[in-house]
Order: structure tokens, then sequence, then C-alpha cells
């Protein structure tokens, strides 16, 4: 979580803050993230964190007032205030819930310890106080502002706020049994984190219960930390394995006691990836998917007595994608139903007509009617308007690498309409008020550093002509370092790119080409907005040595392109992608200014897999290539991620085999440094050493840098950073020259 503390003198006139703020410091990583501020409920104000404590800014004179000091902040026992990294307000905004002392859980920090601050009376008190620091997890003020809900050690419990007394409702967890929250892999394929919701009459709990019990352990292994090695083991799932068990209960507050939903089909054959009670209701909204991810189901499911009726099905030759609204990464993100019209209503994505559209899904059996129409995709929902029957949502109709707001009637009879300024290229971003009355809006593209600015969001005017994106856009533009361009392979498949050449170019000398890849459904690289071009491995400035750096999306991408490019990858990981990316490569090697003996490719994690096939598959394009975390061997990875996109093993093994690595590591021809953390609990370690043992097999020489105990990310351990960055950068130099020639 990036939460930027800025420090500002509530004395400093509006303006001299506005101006320094906006124009100085307002990147995406302050405002454009949800949960880096907060609304209020009255949608006319909104909290941040700052270094003087929990400060509000009302609207529209954006005057800041210390709501919560650093004094009121600062447990008795303490001299020092706590280090808040995210806060949460009661219903009636009397009470705040603070979240500090926080520790990594996989990807984020979800695990710490939690506060509870009475504004009126200026009581801090600690939730959780019996149990061990930095165990809580996902606490939750009930509706009715007098319980705090909360999972430590895979139990749930709920703390009464007037007597402090601690109940637990579940007391059956243990390392495999789950309750509350999620196992690794469903926190990284679904993002499912928080596991529990209130009932709105603050009388319940529903929950999930994982059971990996059955679930095998993968073991890593810590060797420099004592002088006898340590086993770490992880419950995970590879593909083909069968998953764990989940189920959705109701427990009462009143007497512990669990009531299970009685949800049709195998448990361990179906996956249960959102769960939400109705508003207004005290029934729940639960949606299935089954093991191959191409079947979704909702359901209505009564907590009394179990019982659980289908009221939507969708099917999909490929996968049902699940559309998930908010920064999938903050703390209290959950996979929440997009609710309107009081609840009796969600809007819902679906492909089934070839692109990505907003449905209206009737709960009460009124079925659906579309709401977006035409040949672009949806891409993220900003706000619903039910008094004036609109739905803002952000879309690209005619260029797939930006994105812009749209409007559009939610009765799906209105017409498409541009809310964004159309002086603005680019890549847009809104975080508007719960009551749609502003937004922080957000822009930047290639060129064009990242600002920030708070509009009156109906008809997008900023409150301050003076500070706003368009009065400043000149001097947040620079000199583009990067061109957009599009190629046609000789199969017919246009694809986006960018490219940066080097400084002082010279149409008459031939420069090598670095290809950075990704290439699989998890994300696109080609995307106009500031900093894609740059390469965070490298050290110094590429186009000052000499190179061209180039990236490509290719089909199966997650580009707003129709559900036909992103899902032609169904069962070819490694194939078309690669595939894609070759031809495109062939048609840039075509150009005068490109040097066909130096051409070199990287990535990491699917984009390291990418370049292993890339360097395998076609030696006689890429001389050099850089993979860091790849997956060698797709039958190591997670069953999740792998049986969406690639179906089971026990059905089609051939895709596997063929899309994977290790299968073609024989033909390696050029230069491979290869990179890969031994502590990394998401790729694992063992695809290094299967890929090595496949080159050994025969002969083929290569670099390769394991670090120890490092994760995915090869964040950890003294001095990391900086030696994959000289390893990455003298690499490359000495086996791809820079320099036109």
């Amino acid at each position: 979580m990036y939460i930027i503390k800025l420090i500002f003198n509530s004395k400093i006139r509006l303006k001299t803050v506005f101006v320094f703020t906006l124009l100085s410091l307002l990147s995406f990583q302050i405002f454009s993230q949800r949960g880096n501020i907060k609304w209020s409920s009255e949608g006319n104000s909104y909290y941040r964190i700052q270094s003087d404590g929990i400060v509000q800014y009302t609207l529209p004179s954006n005057n800041p007032e210390v709501i919560i000091s650093r004094e009121q902040l600062t447990p008795s026992e303490s001299e020092f205030p706590l280090n808040v990294s995210h806060f949460t307000f009661s219903k009636d905004e009397q009470k705040v819930l603070l979240f500090t002392n926080t520790k990594r859980v996989w990807r984020i920090n979800t695990k710490g310890d939690y506060w509870i601050l009475n504004i009126a009376t200026g009581k801090l008190q600690q939730i959780g106080k019996s149990m061990p620091e930095s165990s809580l997890m996902f606490a939750k003020i009930s509706p009715d502002g007098k319980q705090v809900a909360y999972v430590s050690e895979n139990n749930i419990y709920v703390e009464n706020l007037a007597t402090s007394e601690v109940k637990a409702l579940t007391t059956d967890g243990t390392i495999t049994l789950i309750n509350g929250t999620f196992d690794w892999v469903y926190e990284e394929e679904f993002y499912c984190r928080d596991g529990f919701r209130w009932s709105p009459d603050s009388k319940s709990i529903a929950y999930w219960q994982i059971d990996a019990s059955d679930t095998k352990k993968f073991y890593m292994i810590n060797n420099t930390d004592s002088i006898y090695s340590t086993i770490i083991p992880i419950e995970y799932p590879k593909v083909g394995e069968t998953p764990s068990s989940s189920k959705v209960g109701v427990v009462s507050i009143d007497d512990a006691k669990t009531t299970w939903m009685d949800i049709p089909g195998d448990p361990r054959q179906h996956y249960l990836v959102r769960l939400e009670f109705i508003p207004s209701t005290e029934k729940l909204l639960i949606q299935q998917l089954n093991r191959k991810q191409n079947q979704s189901k909702l359901f209505i499911a009564d907590p009394i007595s179990g019982k659980a009726k289908v009221i939507q099905e969708e099917t999909d030759a490929a996968w049902v994608d699940i559309y998930r609204t908010g920064n999938k990464y903050e703390v209290d993100f959950t996979n929440n139903f997009i609710w309107y019209n009081k609840g009796k209503n969600i809007l819902w994505t679906s492909e089934k007509d070839g692109w990505r559209h907003l449905y209206d899904v009737s709960l009460e059996g009124k079925g659906e009617k579309l709401i977006t129409n035409g040949a672009y995709d949806f891409i993220d929902l900003s706000y619903i308007d039910n008094k004036n029957g609109y739905v803002y949502f952000m879309a690209s109709p005619t260029n797939a690498t930006q994105s812009y707001l749209y409007k559009t009637k939610l009765n799906g009879k209105g017409k498409l309409e541009l809310m964004s300024p159309k002086s603005e290229q680019g890549t847009h971003g809104y975080n508007v008020s719960t009551t749609g009355t502003y937004a922080v809006h957000t822009f930047s593209n290639h060129f064009t550093r990242p600002a920030a600015e708070i509009i009156s969001f109906v008809n997008h005017k900023p409150l301050n002509v003076e500070t706003s994106i368009e009065a400043n856009l000149s001097r947040l533009q620079e000199a583009p370092k990067s061109e957009f361009f599009k190629v046609t392979t000789a199969e017919g498949v246009e694809m986006d790119g960018w490219m940066v050449k080097p400084t002082n170019f010279d149409i008459s000398k031939k420069y090598p080409v670095v290809f950075y890849v990704y290439s699989e459904p998890g994300r696109a690289t080609v995307t106009d907005t500031y900093g894609i071009d740059g390469n965070r491995n490298y050290i110094g400035d590429m186009a000052d040595d000499g190179y061209i750096y180039i990236s490509l999306d290719n089909r199966g991408t997650p580009a707003p392109k129709g559900s036909a490019w992103r899902k032609s990858i169904y069962r070819k990981i490694g194939n078309i992608n690669i595939n894609d990316q070759a031809m495109a490569a062939k048609e840039i090697l075509k150009w005068n200014f490109v040097d066909p003996d130096r051409v070199a490719v990287w990535g990491w994690s699917g984009g390291g897999s990418a370049t292993l096939n890339l360097l395998f598959k076609h030696p006689e394009i890429y001389k050099t290539g850089i993979s860091i975390a790849a997956v060698a061997n797709q039958l190591t990875y997670d069953n999740i991620y792998q049986e969406r996109y690639m179906g089971l093993p026990q059905e089609n093994m051939e895709d596997f085999v063929n899309g994977s690595p290790i299968t073609y590591a024989k033909n390696l021809e050029g230069n491979l440094l290869y990179i890969h953390g031994t502590g990394d609990d998401n790729v694992h370690y063992q695809n290094a050493e299967m890929l090595v043992n496949e080159l050994v097999k025969y002969n083929k020489q290569f670099q390769f840098m394991p670090y120890p105990n490092r994760s995915h990310s090869l964040r950890e351990g003294e001095g990391t950073t900086q030696h994959l960055k000289t390893l990455y950068t003298n690499y490359l130099r000495t086996y791809c020259p820079p320099g036109g020639r």
C-alpha cells in the first residue's frame, strides 16, 4: 500500500497548498488508487493520512482540518503515535478503526494490530489485545457500531466495544482449515483475502471456510540463515491437483452457531469467489465457478435454512472473466457485487456478444438487459447515478492503449457520451465521491507526467481552473521518448507497440534492439501511460547508450480489443503469444536501422517464460535473452491460473507440454541469463532446477543466477536490487552491445 504522507500547515493559505499539491506531488500513487483517500459518506469531503494525523478536506474550498491529531493517535502507555497504514470509519463516522504494526502475508500486509478511536470521547482502545502481536486480519466495525469482528490464526472473533469482551465465533481453525480468510492460491488468483461479511442487522456474520488439508505441500528450503537448513512448507495446489474445498457459513453472534449454505456441486471441483449480504435483507448473493472456470452461477441463499437457488448462469467456451472494481492490492479490497436500484439489481459484466459489456441482472427474476452496446469493451466502472439513470465507466473504443470516461443510460437505450476532455489524449482515472458530486481525476500519457485535479464530476469541471490539468498541460509535457506504432504480421495479426529510439538517432546506422515481453493474460505492456517505456533493471539510459527498446502486445493480452483477441490464447499459452511476438519481430527486423545480429529479449514471470520460449523456438531472431522468475514448466504452476487459461492436464496434456519452455531447451543457440529466487512462493525455484537439468543434458551453455531466499519480486536482502541491476546491465551490454554501426 502506497500512502504518501505530505506535510501541511493548516494555517497556510489554500491556494498555495492546492497549487503545490496538485502540480508537484499529486501523482497516481496519491490520488488515483482507491484507498489512499477516503470519501466521506456525504460525498463533499475526503480524508487523508498525513504527518499531523488524519485530515479532512472539505470541498469545494478544499480546506484542510485535522480531525484526528497525533495526540489522539498516541496510546496512553506510549510516547509515540500509532503508525497508521489504513483506517475505516464506522457507519456514523463517530468511530475510526486503525490498522497498524502490519506484516506481509503473501503479496501485501494483511496482518497487524487494530485500534478503535472514539472521536467524540477521544478514547483509544486496542482491539484483540489478548491475541498474538500483529495477528489480526480484516477487522470490521459492525453496522450498528457496537462490535468489531476480526480473524486471528484462522478463526473469527467478535469483540464488544463497550465491555471489551471477546467471543470466538469459530474454534476449528488450523493451518489448513481456514475461517474468514483464504489460502495462497485463492489470494493470488482470485484476489480473495477478506473472507467474512457482517449482516446488515449486526446479528450474524457470513464467512468462507477453506479446507486445504488435502492440498499437497510444496517445500522451500532456507539454507542461509543457519548452519542447518530450514524447510518452509506451503499449501500449493499445482495444476491438475484437486482444489481446496470451500463453503460458506453464517454464524450467529449470539450463540456462535454456524449454518452452512447448501450450494450444489462438489466443493472440491468448484470455487466460491464472491459473497455478500443483499442490501437491506438477510439473504446472501454468492457466485460460484466450476473448476475449469468456464461456468458461473449466481445463487441467492437463505442464512436460516441454508437453501440456495440459481438466479443467473453463464458459460464460455474459454473462461468466464471475473470483473473486479477497485485496487486489488489494497488491504480492504473485496470482490464486491455492483448493486443498484436499492439492491434489487446488480450490474454484471459479460463477453457473451464478443465484447465486455455491462448488463442489468434482476435479483427478482426479471432477467437481464444489455446496458452498454457497441463494438467496444467496458474497462472499469466509475459511478452509478441512480437518480438520473446513468452509468459512468471507462472505455476506449478507438485506441486500445488508452482509457477514457464515458456515460450512458442505465436503461440501455442511451448513446455513448465521452466525458474526459478530448484535448487530453491518453489514460484517465477517476476516484469518485460516494454521492457522485466530486471526483479526483488523474491523467497521463507516455509524454505527460501524471497529474491530478479535483473536479465537479457530472460536468467534469475542475474546481480550480488555475491549477487544473488542462491549464498546466504544457508544463506537464515532456519531449516524447517513445513512439507508439502498429505492426501487422505475415499472418495478418495487427499488434500495438511502443519504441524508444536511441538518442541522436541516425537513420543510416543499424542499432541493437531489445524487446520487453510479458505476453500472457495477466497484463498488457503497451499502454499509453507515463513511464511505460522505462526499464527499471537497466543502469543508465538505454537510449543514450544506443539501444532500440520495444514492447508489443500479442493476442491473449488483456487489451480492450474484444473477447476474440483476449481468449484466442485459451490452451495456447506458450504458442500463440510466442508466435505473434516472433512474427512481429520479423517485420521489425526488416526496418533498415535495426541490426538483426544484435537482438535481445527479456521479461519477468510470465514475461520470463515468454523470453525462454522465444529464445528456444526462434534462435534465428533472438540472439540474447534475460529471463527472470520464469515458469519453465507449466505443470509446476498453480491450478487456478493454469486451468483457467489452459484447461486440465488430465484432458489436454499436450497443450501444457507444447507451451512449456523446457520442452525446447535443447534448441538454445544464443546467450541466456536465467535468474530466479530460491524463496519464490509464486513461481517455484524448482522451475529453474528443472530447466538447468535440461540445458545441462544437452550441453547448452548459459549463465545462471539464483538469489537465496528471495521471493518472486527479488526485493529482499541487502544489496539485491543493485546486484540484479548490475548483473542485468552488464550481461546485456556484453552480449548485445549498444550503439549504432
